[in-house]
């Protein structure tokens, strides 16, 4: 039985595998290996499989059917010598030992183009496209509910449009297999296979007219559902034609299943821990800004998914004054969140106190951090502004300059230089003063915006004068739509939408 043909080796083995066994018992498929191995003998070469190796699935064509073991029928021992030995136990085994190799390889990448996946809704599409290919479907869905009732609560298809999705909506959820799996209902406990829905006695009528409409005849649905993650919701994959997966399909895609099941609960957590950050880091900032006559403002705010400490301000101040701030924290998380907000608060407090002073009040600031929070550092810019007449005075601690926006001119604002504050024993920069035409826009901006770009700081400079002279005059009215277009031109592709390690913050006043 050792052919020795080395073009026809299927794995490394590094020893003979003696069997003595009945022909009929090895054909068993419910034989294990050990089982059948007597001793393992050394020999020079590995023994050729009987059977070739069956390919792999990938993951990546739904239509690519799954492997399939190929047990060899056991046959009265007559005929060549030939014949017998490509049917014998060894043949077999070899066979069984090929299938079972090609399984685990097909899991293995499958699981490795998921452990890829960043964001839940990635996972989740790779979850349809995998299961699709190991159960032979060539459509599907999952429902994410999980069982905490926390959320988020979402619905993906695979080959499904919104619209397609809409239809299977509307039929009666406790008729969908995948409505008894997540509301417990009878028959939900585990996974439900409907191999050919359309014969089915007592299908729901809405059930079969949307079947029918979207065209497809079968399902196979699995709980996606673990002891340590719970339940988070259910797929569902679907035939064109009546069909069902077989047991070998069914074993590997629940395997795949309690994987995934565990990958998307630390997705999960994640997804709600950066949504959690999102909402603080919102909650710290002013909820609205001030309507001050004389000046228009608005302002963006995009929050890394750690959370981070950009901040901004604007608050009115006596004698028909008006407060601008904005500033960055070092660091990321909680911790950063936390300072941030502290930091605002007080220089709020300096704003009242002594606002027409700039210097002053940052100058407090810098005390403040520097026996409150020796270790941390922060950058600053406060702009204490006339909008009567147009006038603003700044300082800045380590901060960008701001930039002024109008018809005749996009320039810099020409500010002292000077250190972040914590970083010295005494802060003091000069002020500097500004008069704004009338219709100009002033806009502060965090270094977040030039650190996203991923260029040098030069660069990044120039790309966002570039970005604030290209504003369309119809935009310039309106201080929304023209942080709105600096935004995307300097950041473009979605970046500024994008998770990113920086935090964002645009606050723009336009002057009448």
């Amino acid at each position: 039985m050792d052919t020795r043909n080395p073009s026809r080796t299927m794995l490394d083995i590094p020893s003979r595998v003696r069997v003595h066994v009945e022909t009929l018992l090895a054909a068993q498929n419910d034989m294990g290996v050990c089982d059948a191995i007597e001793q393992y003998a050394p020999v020079g070469k590995p023994d050729a499989m009987n059977a070739p190796h069956v390919p792999k699935v990938a993951g990546i064509d739904s239509t690519v059917p799954a492997p399939a073991h190929t047990v060899a029928p056991t046959t009265s021992v007559t005929g060549s010598s030939s014949a017998t030995s490509s049917t014998g136990p060894g043949a077999v085994l070899q066979d069984r030992l090929a299938g079972w190799v090609s399984d685990l390889t097909t899991l293995h990448e499958l699981t490795e183009r998921l452990v890829r996946t960043a964001t839940l809704n990635d996972a989740l599409q790779e979850l349809l496209r995998a299961g699709a290919a190991l159960v032979g479907a060539r459509r599907g869905l999952v429902v994410m509910e999980p069982g905490d009732g926390l959320g988020p609560d979402t619905t993906i298809g695979l080959g499904l449009a919104r619209a397609d999705l809409g239809h299977i909506e509307t039929v009666p959820r406790s008729a969908m297999s995948y409505g008894r799996i997540l509301d417990g209902l009878p028959g939900g406990e585990g996974e439900i296979s409907q191999p050919d829905l359309l014969s089915e006695d007592g299908l729901d009528p809405r059930h079969r007219e949307v079947a029918a409409r979207l065209g497809y005849a079968a399902s196979y649905a699995l709980p996606l559902s673990t002891k340590a993650a719970g339940r988070l919701g259910a797929a569902v994959w679907l035939y064109d034609e009546p069909a069902e997966p077989v047991e070998r399909q069914r074993h590997l895609v629940g395997l795949y299943a309690r994987y995934a099941t565990e990958h998307l609960a630390r997705l999960l957590e994640l997804d709600r821990t950066r949504a959690c950050m999102k909402t603080i880091s919102q909650e710290l900032l002013p909820p609205r800004l001030p309507r001050v006559p004389g000046v228009q403002l608005a302002a963006r705010h995009r929050t890394g998914p750690r959370g981070g400490g950009d901040w901004y301000d604007a608050l009115p101040l006596p004698d028909a004054a008006l407060g601008l701030a904005v500033g960055s924290v070092t660091g990321a998380g909680p911790s950063a969140v936390a300072a941030m907000g502290r930091l605002r608060a007080s220089l709020r407090a300096y704003a009242v106190m002594e606002g027409e002073d700039p210097v002053a009040v940052l100058s407090d600031l810098e005390l403040l951090l520097r026996l409150t929070e020796p270790a941390r550092s922060a950058t600053a810019l406060f702009a204490y502004c006339e909008p009567a007449l147009r006038k603003i005075t700044l300082a800045g601690a380590g901060h960008s300059p701001p930039l002024v926006i109008g018809a005749r001119r996009t320039e810099f604002v020409e500010t002292s230089l000077s250190a972040p504050l914590g970083m010295l024993a005494c802060w003091e920069a000069p002020s500097v003063e500004l008069t704004a035409e009338p219709g100009e826009t002033v806009l502060l901006y965090t270094d977040g915006l030039l650190h996203r770009t991923g260029d040098p700081m030069d660069r990044a400079f120039a790309r966002l004068h570039a970005a604030a002279a290209s504003v369309p005059r119809t935009l310039r009215e309106d201080p929304g739509a023209l942080a709105d277009h600096v935004l995307r031109s300097v950041l473009p592709d979605g970046l500024d939408e994008a998770d990113s390690a920086e935090d964002v913050v645009l606050l723009a006043a336009r002057f009448e």
